[in-house]
């Protein structure tokens, strides 16, 4: 019985990793580089630029990687906008007409800001991308739902927070996500800064299933049943630099964890590619102090990489698990005596 619970595991495992492996063979480096030579121009003429992105390259894989880096690398996220959206949101969400109004507005101003500035918000990024596949014959969709970062305030997290894509290549469909491709915060300005991140292209659709949660049940993408809203908003917090690393999260499942005094966890994840167990560690902070430590043990198997931490004294404990210096998930761990 248990090895059959780990060969449908494996299998299971196959079938997520067939997502990013479709397009292994493809060399991204003319599509990136075409991208590049395009990096001045503007969005008034979203024909024009699509053909002009497209027009060399091969295969429509390419040709969407192509646009897609192009959109990454050139609008920016407007955060005092998507903040000034989200307050009148909430704000108007008892009342349907003025939230209407609201939303009708906020367009006009989005696609203005965005056309004139090349500033946007995820709405906009999506909506971008979206004309620009569709101007070659791609077929591109927008997908609306709801997105959970560190900040995220769970308990009102009530109305659609978040856009992405779904693209459909060889008859198949595919997630990406332009808006947290294209950059971070700066970390001493809290201002947008570009920088690209891999990971959401083509993004691993169990991956992307922890912190973005479709309103379409046809676009998670899944080949199991999709979570709950419940299971979605108490999942653990992922971080960019995890959608690069790892190819698929696999426990624990839920952020916040209780457990007994000398008790273990075990944390499992499957990895894009090999680490060395030396490069990773777990910062702990127990509210008034942070450390710094290695796992009690790690493991890693064909890519399955396998931590196991035990907690010798009682209280509350933030655990941040760091890759190669990148911080990769935070989970909360209450110990008891």
């Amino acid at each position: 019985m248990k090895n059959l619970f780990f060969f449908f595991l494996f299998s299971i495992s196959l079938q997520f990793y067939g997502q990013i492996s479709d397009f292994e063979h493809i060399d991204f480096k003319k599509a990136d580089s075409i991208a590049n030579v395009y990096k001045d121009e503007d969005l008034n003429n979203l024909t024009n630029l699509a053909y002009s992105l497209s027009e060399n390259l091969d295969t429509d894989i390419e040709r969407f990687r192509a646009i897609y880096k192009w959109v990454c690398e050139n609008i920016a996220n407007d955060y005092s906008l998507y903040h000034k959206n989200k307050r009148k949101r909430e704000r108007f969400k008892d009342d349907s007409l003025k939230l209407q109004s609201w939303n009708v507005s906020f367009r006009k101003k989005l696609f203005k800001k965005l056309l004139k500035r090349q500033r946007t918000i995820c709405t906009g990024y999506a909506y971008v991308l979206k004309e620009l596949a569709n101007a070659i014959d791609i077929e591109c969709e927008i997908v609306q739902g709801f997105a959970r970062v560190s900040t995220t305030d769970i308990e009102n997290l009530t109305l659609p927070n978040h856009s992405w894509n779904a693209v459909k290549l060889n008859e198949k469909w595919y997630l990406c996500d332009p808006t947290w491709a294209s950059g971070i915060p700066n970390p001493e300005t809290n201002r947008f800064q570009f920088k690209y991140n891999d990971g959401f292209f083509m993004a691993e659709p169990s991956l992307l299933a922890i912190n973005h949660f479709p309103v379409e049940e046809k676009w998670w993408q899944l080949n199991v049943t999709p979570p709950t809203f419940n299971s979605f908003l108490n999942g653990p917090i992922l971080y960019g630099d995890a959608f690069e690393i790892l190819e698929r999260h696999i426990s624990p499942e839920k952020m916040h964890q209780d457990i007994s005094k000398n008790e273990m966890i075990e944390f499992q994840y499957q990895l894009r590619n090999l680490v060395e167990k030396d490069e990773i560690s777990l910062l702990l902070y127990n509210g008034t102090t942070s450390w710094t430590t290695k796992p009690s043990s790690v493991s890693i198997d064909n890519r399955l990489l396998n931590l196991k931490q035990v907690f010798q004294h009682s209280g509350f404990y933030d655990v941040h698990l760091y890759i190669q210096n990148r911080l990769i998930a935070t989970y909360t761990v209450k110990v008891g005596d």
